[in-house]
């Protein structure tokens, strides 16, 4: 017979964390330790464990039809095809990219072939996988997410000292084409191995405070600047926020990242969904593995403005959003649940429901017995669980495929 299975998740401890945010959220006493991100799901990297014992990972392998259905089963094999996050920002994230599928593959490839164990902190690929992803803001939700028109970073270059941006705005000013983005772009991220690079970032950064001090006419696009300059000092991709466009989102609002969009969180708590993979390929803006060769490979350099997901808002008292980005491997639900109130999720497929609030009730049309969540409880549901419902009094992520 079905049943719901209970998850224990696995917290990643980087040093741009928050101290306080998934510790509340799980109800643990925080000890000082930046908990950057709550995992829930099936990577290989950290899969979430399933009460009793074993991994979700293993779950999943040792009954695909079950668990996922067949439609996602054939379509992704015995793999669950998304992974769910808390994600919580107290300080910038990298300057990053994640690469598509022939890259990610290429990637992989190549690096076993070097002979990289699993885990190797010198690995820029640690899966055969893609990476697209959505971030739905539970607080307000800082970032940086695509290129700029070139027209709007020479407005924001124009006045600046130091000899890297007059690089860049020579380059920029000479071709504006995703050809002139990606040569200014480059230009910045390697910069980091030239000795003289921190002093001139310095004079830049100067520029940039008097600028601001003056009365900047692009006082956010400056004070970005300031931000990362402070947090990684000499660094040039706290200049390459110029380049970028920088993204603020209110509770509730989404932001849809495709494979190849070069982006930066700078803070915030958000749910985070994406393909399930664990590449990142960095620029700058970190303490790990730096790999800009392999991100100017993988990035794409069209400007456009940041995306949002589509979303659909359901009816009934309490409310219910429904954000889908145009891939094949997730989607998320989130829920307001109010009391006497039953509100339905997806019916089918792979899901794992997170409480982030509240007293919850998790029933599947094919389980005898429910789950109930309190806050910071999870639960996989499989396919041959059915259609689903919760009740009580919470709000609540539920991840799934479309």
């Amino acid at each position: 017979m079905p049943e719901l299975y209970p998850l224990e998740n696995s917290v990643q401890h980087n040093d741009w964390g928050s101290r306080t945010r998934i510790q509340e959220l799980l109800g643990t006493v925080p000890d000082g330790t930046p908990a950057a991100e709550l995992w829930l799901g099936a990577h290989p990297s950290a899969p979430s464990r399933v009460d009793g014992g074993g991994s979700l990972l293993e779950l999943v392998r040792s009954a695909p039809d079950a668990m996922l259905g067949r439609r996602v089963a054939d379509e992704y094999g015995p793999r669950l095809p998304y992974l769910l996050k808390v994600l919580a920002a107290d300080r910038s994230l990298s300057l990053q990219v994640h690469p598509k599928p022939h890259a990610a593959r290429a990637g992989f490839n190549r690096e076993n072939r070097q002979g990289l164990p699993p885990g190797d902190p010198c690995r820029s690929f640690h899966d055969d996988q893609h990476k697209p992803e959505m971030v739905v803001a539970l607080t307000e939700f800082e970032g940086l997410a695509g290129f700029r028109a070139p027209r709007a970073v020479l407005d924001l270059l124009d006045g600046l000292d130091g000899a890297l941006v007059g690089d860049v705005r020579a380059l920029l000013a000479a071709d504006r084409s995703p050809g002139g983005v990606k040569a200014a772009f480059t230009r910045l991220v390697v910069a980091r191995h030239d000795a003289g690079t921190p002093d001139d970032v310095a004079t830049t950064v100067a520029a940039v405070t008097a600028r601001l001090a003056s009365g900047s006419p692009s006082s956010r696009a400056d004070a970005t600047v300031l931000q990362l300059a402070t947090e990684h000092p000499g660094d040039p991709a706290a200049l390459a926020s110029l380049l970028l466009n920088r993204v603020t989102l209110d509770p509730g609002q989404g932001l849809f990242l495709p494979a190849g969009e070069v982006h930066a969180y700078l803070s915030g708590l958000g749910v985070e969904i994406m393909a399930s993979s664990d590449n990142v390929l960095r620029a700058g803006l970190t303490t790990k593995l730096v790999d800009e060769e392999a991100l100017v490979e993988c990035a794409s350099f069209v400007p456009r403005p940041p995306q949002p997901p589509r979303t659909r808002a359901g009816g009934g008292r309490g409310q219910v959003t429904t954000y889908r980005a145009p891939v094949r491997e997730f989607a998320l639900t989130l829920a307001d649940v109010g009391p006497d109130e039953k509100v339905e999720l997806p019916a089918e497929g792979p899901r794992i429901v997170l409480c982030l609030s509240g007293d919850l009730e998790v029933g599947a049309e094919g389980c005898p017995a429910p789950a109930t969540l309190g806050r910071g409880a999870s639960v996989f549901v499989p396919h041959d669980a059915g259609p689903l419902r919760l009740s009580g009094s919470g709000h609540a992520v539920c991840a799934w495929v479309p």
